[in-house]
């Protein structure tokens, strides 16, 4: 039997709302219901639910690439408010695009005896899938749901999720 866990990557108000400094578009407001009820059916069955956050310093390296985002202590950083945690669920702060780099992620899925992970959130192609490729190079099962995913462009967005089922051998739902 798996011991499994719900992963909210980056539903932050720079890629959800409309005015933030990633907005994905119009599209990810389909995910967010979405989530909620996965949230809400994990929280009646006692999976943990975990959320994964970009959290950048001023000058992060990122912003060579990506407009200045999810800043510590932002607005943009904070997580949007349909889908705000509890208490009792653990939010990891990262730099990069996998959960796993440069955090206590692992360590938490260890001490839970985590062995399965329902990813979602956005952005699909960056740290949804980033994210899949640690998680299965740790022999950790993963599942997608993809109404639950979402990126600001529908053709990575598609190879995002082939890659993950195909290449990566995480189950797409």
């Amino acid at each position: 039997m798996s011991n499994e866990a719900l992963i909210v990557i980056d539903m932050l108000n720079d890629f959800v709302c409309e005015d933030g400094a990633l907005y994905i578009g119009e599209t990810v407001g389909k995910i967010i219901p979405e989530i909620q009820k996965k949230i809400s059916k994990c929280r009646e069955s006692g999976i943990p639910v975990i959320y994964v956050c970009d959290n950048h310093d001023e000058d992060d390296a990122e912003f060579e690439m990506f407009p200045k985002h999810a800043t510590a202590g932002s607005r943009g950083a904070e997580i949007h408010k349909d889908l705000r945690p509890r208490p009792d669920d653990a939010v990891i702060l990262k730099k990069r695009f996998s959960a796993f780099f440069g955090t206590n992620f692992e360590e938490l899925l260890k001490e839970k005896e985590i062995d399965t992970l329902e990813l979602c959130g956005v952005c699909t192609n960056i740290c949804v899938l980033y994210t899949c490729a640690d998680a299965r190079a740790r022999g950790l099962s993963v599942r997608v749901d993809r109404r639950c995913v979402d990126t600001f462009d529908r053709a990575a967005h598609e190879f995002a999720l082939k890659e993950m089922e195909r290449t990566l051998g995480a189950k797409i739902i």
